[in-house]
């Protein structure tokens, strides 16, 4: 921005009416100077600083996104390829970007060599991500070198770094995009400007934007979709990036969540997951209306779908009326994720995690009160700073206890900007890794247990393609979302079908098909 645009944001900051001549523009017409005046780091570095602040400014809700018209065309005759890292959220965003993309007339690919764009969706929740991501940027400059007009860019929780940014301004200027999680639905402006501007295009807002409704996707498949109920996270625990890269926690109303999930009903949906950085922290935001998670799950539970799923949870917001509705089961599944992290009340302490060790087995003892068959998954983070042998131990009875019949364990891995970076990582990595290892053997032992229940067993599966290792086997979970393989015509992929299971594996199933069977 140069400095007569400067000028003109100052008059309109302190000008209200030049202000709301700007908000009631249309959301294509907006520039990048009319968004300036909402966010501190547009075309700069973002600041994690400046992304932890949370003030109380109203969220709005748009449903006027377009492709503007000198746009619209711009990708006729080229193809795009988006690489996703991380979590299911990034997955949704992947789906977003796109649908923009093929609006404005580009075609998907599988094949870098094809690509006219190539942006890498990425994520920062740990260090080995992040070095995947540059490993990536490394590779893809010799194609850059090959095709100079190629567009190169660097989306998702990662540009939110002030870090990562300055490595790419000064590492990597082959480079020529970089946008972060909260202005998806800018990629047309930005693309147009990397097309046809002469220097890196840099665009991160530290602080969340609004919510855009009517933003075009292009689902993987008809069989599962993802649908985003909020954004965001509040809870900063002191180990984790994610709500200085995703921002404040704001929930999508509850009649346009809906009305997408009777869309994807009508149109033969199987599965919905609803995804949140922080699920079950939906409606907290509200100021006009008493509306949680349990509510909105309730309204869809009336919803003609088969199967409705929910992550990520966080412990401290898993209610009683959540319960409650998911105790109705129906299409409402009882497969629940529910991150622990420790089994320590002094680490959890540690983690700004607000919950102890004895509430966390309180909530477990609920859950399975009211569904006694539930599946509940977790995850687990070992050789955080400070965690003694016998913290340790604590992790392994609670995993033991709850009996989980999966998890995702990770070492810890500390992320610049987090409080816990700041802490001394005085627990050295031979141990974390050995420690990781006993938990793991505690995990795959307690896996292999549950599975073995279901031999000879009668299940539904909801049949997904085919098996990652045989293209002659067809995959699919059942509906606590276990894995299952087995030889059925192609005609059922798309179906829930009955399956026999045959043999039990530690992550997996194998079956034969039924045609007709009681599911037990």
């Amino acid at each position: 921005m140069n400095e007569q645009q400067r000028k003109e944001m100052n008059q309109i900051k302190d000008n209200p009416a030049d202000k709301k001549s700007v908000e009631d523009k249309p959301l294509s017409e907006k520039t990048s100077e009319d968004f300036a005046k909402y966010f501190e780091s547009t075309y700069q570095p973002p600041s994690l600083k400046s992304a932890k602040k949370r003030g109380k400014e109203d969220v709005n809700v748009h449903y006027d996104f377009e492709i503007p018209e000198d746009i619209q065309g711009i990708g006729e005759g080229k193809k795009f390829l988006i690489r996703t890292y991380g979590c299911q959220m990034n997955e949704h965003d992947t789906e977003v970007m796109a649908g923009i993309l093929s609006e404005m007339g580009y075609e998907s690919t599988t094949d870098q060599h094809e690509a006219d764009i190539i942006l890498l969706n990425t994520c920062a929740i740990r260090e080995n991500a992040e070095n995947k991501v540059f490993g990536e940027i490394g590779h893809l400059k010799a194609l850059k070198r090959e095709k100079p007009d190629l567009i190169l860019g660097v989306c998702g929780c990662m540009s939110q770094e002030e870090s990562v940014v300055n490595r790419i301004l000064q590492k990597h200027q082959f480079v020529d995009l970089i946008f972060g999680t909260h202005n998806i639905h800018r990629l047309p402006q930005l693309v147009q400007e990397a097309i046809f501007g002469k220097e890196m295009v840099v665009e991160v807002w530290s602080k969340e934007g609004d919510i855009v409704e009517n933003l075009p996707r292009q689902r993987k498949g008809n069989i599962k979709a993802w649908v985003n109920i909020m954004y965001g996270c509040d809870k900063f625990c002191t180990y984790c990036i994610v709500p200085y890269t995703r921002g404040k926690e704001r929930s999508r109303l509850p009649e346009d969540i809906i009305q997408e999930v009777r869309q994807l009903a009508a149109q033969g949906y199987k599965e919905v997951t609803l995804l949140g950085q922080n699920v079950n922290a939906y409606g907290k935001d509200f100021e006009d209306r008493t509306f949680g998670l349990g509510d909105l799950m309730n309204e869809i539970h009336k919803i003609d779908i088969p199967r409705v799923r929910f992550t990520t949870s966080h412990p401290r917001d898993f209610d009683d009326r959540l319960i409650e509705v998911l105790a109705q089961g129906g299409n409402l599944l009882d497969h629940i994720h529910l991150p622990v992290q420790s089994g320590s009340s002094e680490v959890l302490k540690i983690m700004a995690r607000k919950y102890t060790r004895e509430r966390y087995l309180e909530l477990v003892d609920k859950i399975r009160e009211a569904m006694p068959n539930a599946t509940l998954t977790t995850d687990i983070i070992v050789g955080f700073p400070n965690e003694t042998e016998e913290q340790f131990q604590e992790t392994l009875s609670l995993v033991e206890e709850v009996g989980f019949e999966g998890a995702y364990t990770f070492i810890y891995s500390p992320r610049e900007g987090t409080p816990a970076a700041k802490m001394q990582d005085n627990v050295p990595m031979d141990v974390k890794k050995e420690r990781l290892q006993r938990l793991n053997a505690v995990v795959n032992h307690q896996a292999a247990q549950a599975m073995k229940k279901y031999e000879g067993e009668i299940v539904e599966v909801l049949v997904e393609g085919e098996s990652k290792k045989n293209a002659d086997v067809l995959a699919g979970h059942t509906h606590r979302n276990k894995l299952v393989n087995f030889r059925a015509p192609r005609s059922t992929i798309g179906e829930i079908v009955k399956v026999k299971i045959t043999n039990a594996k530690t992550w997996s199933l194998d079956g034969e098909l039924l045609e007709t069977a009681e599911v037990k």
